[in-house]
């Protein structure tokens, strides 16, 4: 007995060790693949603006985290499908199986595998992926403090603070057809209009447009009847250099930790459930008049008004229905559960990787990473559909986000069972 316990241990580290190495391989791949997706464009993009090239390279740096949480995951299954691949056709399975050994050899390294993997992927996005987001803000900030121009491009939008603003083509330092849409100090909305802008940089002082051929109009909040326009031939913007620190240094709740992401989810939560009682009772007021109307009957004057009653009681309700699918609420219960999905699909994708690699006939290995890179296309597909519903459609966060590692799970245990029986 203590033999066959002690080449079972021998097989489960051999197994183990060359999923590793598997692994190892396949999340160099993917690592580079969103590296250069991620990193070297954004690099690119900053180096035009003549930013050091070791500041760009330290933004490199602090967004690595990010690149490691998501290489993990899909690295692990390709690895386990070339382990498992390799092994089936050089017939090494046949020969565990052969000697009494059950598929239960094959399983519990692999489980050990994705466990760990699954456990590494979670530590950079929960821990690290914060940690580095902190440092690249600071480091951004302090780039574009040095270099603001940097924050205006072609045919982009900008938003700082209270301001946005569109551009156009970019010909050197000008500008073409240049939109802003900002707040006056006396909290009016301001839309202008401008065919040519040039850009200056301030210093200190922030960026300045210098807007020739513009055109001004400018509304109270609440009174849109009432504004006022004008047309000049030239006039100057600013953009202080405060709103511009801003515009950079807000943090998503994909670089949250899953705590933080948990905090700011219930507060918001609970600022909506407010805001939803109070429609309730609006909703109840206007239900509870037009019963008057019905009950005091066609002789009395609020008869009259039942189809505006009603009217606003729907308007009431569609707008209630509209709130508790809070876009911003959403969005961050999506990236709360993406925070856990991503990581544990190493360990979803156990399963399947077994039973497919199980399958192989001949080049099990390169087999394997083949059908690896296509699973691995078709779940983030899976990701990116679940998450577009869970916004634009209101779809069940948990779902949107759990849904591609239920579904490789599943497949993976027919597929296992399958697979044993024969």
């Amino acid at each position: 007995m203590e033999n066959s316990r002690s080449v079972s241990w021998t097989l489960f580290r051999y197994i183990v060790t060359e999923a590793l190495f598997s692994f190892f391989v396949s999340f160099l791949f993917f690592f580079i693949i969103f590296f250069v997706n991620q990193l070297l464009l954004l690099a690119q993009e900053i180096l035009t603006k003549r930013v050091p090239v070791g500041e760009v390279a330290l933004l490199v740096f602090f967004a690595l985290p990010s690149v490691v949480a998501l290489s993990a995951p899909f690295a692990s299954m390709v690895g386990l499908l070339m382990t498992v691949g390799r092994m089936t056709s050089d017939n090494e399975i046949l020969v565990m199986l052969s000697s009494g050994l059950s598929y239960r050899i094959i399983f519990l390294p692999a489980i050990a595998v994705g466990i760990f993997i699954s456990l590494l992927s979670f530590l950079a996005n929960d821990v690290l992926l914060p940690l580095g987001t902190i440092q690249f803000n600071r480091l951004y900030r302090r780039i574009v403090f040095s270099t603001p121009a940097l924050e205006l491009e072609a045919n982009s939008v900008k938003r700082f603070k209270e301001t946005i603003i569109v551009t156009g083509d970019v010909s050197g330092n000008t500008i073409k057809n240049v939109l802003i849409l900002d707040r006056t100090g006396g909290g009016e909305r301001r839309i202008i209009l401008a065919k040519n802008a040039e850009l200056r940089d301030r210093g200190k002082d922030g960026l300045s447009l210098d807007l020739d051929a513009a055109f001004i109009q400018s509304s109270k909040e609440k009174a849109r009847l009432d504004y006022d326009y004008a047309s000049t031939s030239f006039l100057r913007y600013w953009v202080p250099q405060e709103d511009l620190i801003q515009a950079v240094s807000s943090i998503t709740p994909r670089e949250m930790s899953s705590t933080d992401v948990l905090k700011e989810i219930r507060k918001k939560a609970a600022a909506l459930n407010i805001l939803l009682e109070e429609r309730l009772n609006r909703i109840s007021a206007y239900a509870m008049k037009y019963e008057q109307s019905l009950r005091q009957g066609p002789d009395h004057e609020s008869w009259n008004r039942r189809a505006s009653q009603i009217a606003e009681l729907q308007r009431e309700i569609l707008t209630y229905q509209s709130m508790r699918r809070d876009r911003s609420l959403f969005y961050y219960l999506l990236e709360y559960y993406k925070k856990f999905s991503i990581p544990l699909g190493a360990f979803s994708f156990v399963f399947l990787s077994v039973a497919l690699g199980l399958l192989a006939k001949k080049s099990g290995q390169t087999v394997g990473f083949i059908i690896g890179l296509i699973i691995a296309v078709f779940y983030w597909a899976l990701l990116l559909g679940g998450q577009t519903m869970g916004i634009r459609m209101g779809f069940s966060p948990f779902w949107s986000m759990w849904t591609p590692n239920i579904l490789a799970m599943a497949v993976g245990l027919v597929l296992c069972a399958v697979r044993i029986r024969k």
